[in-house]
């Protein structure tokens, strides 16, 4: 077997187009979703809960896997996130939906040639656990940590393959668990200064990204929505964001819903961040990315 460091992988070749097919058994674009990229041997299949017993009466389940339990956004800065295996996912699921109550869709991710063993799947399990953690996206629910087996050099480089495929096809479902942020040139970095102020972060496909570092006034103002308030607060209890003299901190990054979600989160106040979030070159993010 030849394995191919990552050294070779080349930037082209990390970027090459990808065709995704996604099928949806009952023909309901809201119910369950079977992901999967025709040359791959990886299964990801998407179930809202309410879909239960038709994900159940599909043989699809009844196999070795690992599986994703995902709560909503509403109430939580970061939606909770359970990862699991099972030698029978539809089994391992029947149990869940009884006994935990803060998932809302679950994701099972199994082999189309059924390739999957125990070991391997304890290893995925595992590694997902790691990069979920790593990315920082979901709230891990896991009580136990799932620990790495003993796997051989070339079996771990299979399942690293693996990996990849699970990465994109959950990310391609919406849920980008694995997805790290990654602090860009510092050209595309954008700034929002106000009174004690001063945050940095870049606008991006899921959202805009204030960085780790990037520092808030400490207040609102009276003028300010009750969202904003409620926002800043659940940062403050979740300690993403912590005081630190006449400012609040970010922690860790942290993904607004919209560049003014951004900025009003910096500044303390209702704001346009169109406006507000500028270049180093001094132009706004609205001349840059509207006009």
């Amino acid at each position: 077997m030849l394995r191919v460091p990552d050294l070779y992988k080349t930037e082209k070749s990390m970027n090459l187009g990808k065709t995704i097919q996604i099928y949806l058994p009952d023909g309901n674009p809201k119910g369950i979703k079977i992901a999967e990229i025709t040359s791959r041997t990886v299964m990801v299949i998407q179930i809202p809960r309410s879909k239960l017993d038709f994900a159940f009466s599909r043989k699809e389940l009844n196999n070795v896997g690992l599986y994703f339990l995902i709560g909503g956004k509403e109430e939580e800065i970061k939606p909770p996130l359970y990862i699991g295996e099972a030698e029978d996912v539809a089994k391992r699921l029947k149990q869940h939906n009884k006994q935990k109550e803060f998932w809302n869709t679950a994701v099972a991710v199994i082999s189309k040639t059924q390739y999957f063993t125990k070991t391997h799947i304890k290893f995925l399990e595992y590694y997902c656990h790691s990069e979920a953690e790593k990315a920082g996206r979901y709230k891990t629910e896991n009580s136990n940590i799932p620990q790495k087996p003993f796997i051989s050099e070339a079996m771990e480089s299979d399942l690293m393959d693996n990996f990849d495929t699970i990465q994109m096809l959950v990310s391609t479902l919406g849920f980008p668990i694995f997805d790290e942020i990654k602090r860009p040139e510092k050209g595309e970095i954008l700034v929002c200064k106000g009174k004690e102020a001063f945050a940095e972060g870049i606008f991006t496909e899921d959202g805009f990204v204030i960085f780790k570092g990037s520092k808030c006034n400490v207040t609102e103002t009276k003028s300010s929505h009750k969202y904003l308030i409620d926002i800043r607060e659940k940062l403050v209890d979740e300690k993403i964001l912590v005081q630190n003299g006449n400012t609040l901190e970010f922690k860790s990054d942290y993904v607004a819903s919209s560049p003014s979600t951004a900025a009003a989160i910096v500044l303390g106040r209702n704001a346009n961040g169109w406006k507000l979030w500028k270049y180093k070159n001094g132009k706004t993010l609205d001349e840059v990315k509207r006009q």
